[in-house]
């Protein structure tokens, strides 16, 4: 978590605090820009052009809401730049017959991390459009609303994405048609 009094260091100019600031959430901006846009290099440029904005829009962050917060919707927002530009970011056309791996239903803990690194592996063979919205509203708790603002579609057509991209994940991960039982 980032400290008020860095970011209000930030603020006033101070290239060390920025610095330190880069450092603490480098790992955070790398993770999503790389969960949104499914390549590394790509994550990096998304990574960097988020900073900037940072830099450049830290004046007007008013503290209305967690750092994290204002800091995540920058990210998410280079990532969906770049996806636009890149001409990546479609509709959600991919057939479910086209997710070819799944993973087992595991509940011991030990079986966790693997778990993880397989919802990773299957997030990043999602649509980009699919994988922006899982992303945006599981991991890090946007609203519908605020998604659609981000991508540029309305609140209705972030859920009927959200629910798609849900049941296919889940298809994806468990090898099967699933109910999807996530709340919209």
């Amino acid at each position: 978590m980032v400290s008020p009094e860095l970011v209000d260091a930030c603020k006033r100019g101070d290239p060390r605090a920025f610095e330190e600031l880069v450092k603490a959430t480098h790992r955070q901006a790398y993770t999503l820009a790389l969960r949104l846009v499914g390549d590394r290099q790509e994550a990096e440029d998304v990574a960097q052009e988020a900073y900037l904005r940072v830099f450049r829009g830290l004046s007007g962050f008013r503290g209305e809401a967690r750092f994290e917060t204002w800091f995540h919707r920058i990210v998410a927002n280079a990532a969906m730049n770049h996806l636009r530009r890149k001409g990546r970011f479609g509709d959600l056309t991919a057939e479910p017959d086209d997710l070819e791996h799944s993973m087992p239903d595991t509940a011991a803990d030990t079986e966790r991390v693997a778990d993880r690194d397989e919802l990773d592996r299957a997030l990043a063979r999602l649509p980009e459009a699919a994988r922006a919205v899982v992303v945006m509203k599981d991991m890090y708790g946007l609203s519908c609303r605020e998604i659609g603002h981000e991508i540029g579609i309305s609140e209705g057509a972030v859920k009927v994405r959200l629910h798609r991209a849900r049941r296919r994940l889940k298809e994806l991960v468990y090898g099967q048609e699933a109910e999807v039982s996530h709340e919209v």
